[in-house]
């Protein structure tokens, strides 16, 4: 495995739903690549830090910015909308 393929199973690897074999590739990778270890680390923080955030502590507006950004995530990457 590369960096790329580890960057493009990142969220899958965290949600425990990689295959065996594919699994340990990926912790094989992590052992020999610290930028990806450093990666998946910040990965690991930024979804905590997001996770923390409640719904009624974003403003209205960018909330719904937000959502609209996402809705369509499963066909297309979306564009971050402005702050």
């Amino acid at each position: 495995m590369d960096c790329n393929e580890l960057v493009e199973l990142v969220t899958a690897y965290l949600d425990g739903a990689l295959d065996a074999e594919t699994r340990a590739s990926f912790d094989e990778h992590l052992l020999d690549c610290d930028g990806c270890g450093n990666y998946l680390e910040q990965f690991r923080v930024t979804i905590a830090t997001v996770g923390a955030i409640e719904s009624e502590d974003l403003d209205p507006d960018y909330r719904g910015r937000l959502i609209e950004t996402f809705r369509d995530w499963h066909s297309s990457p979306p564009a971050m909308p402005e702050r």
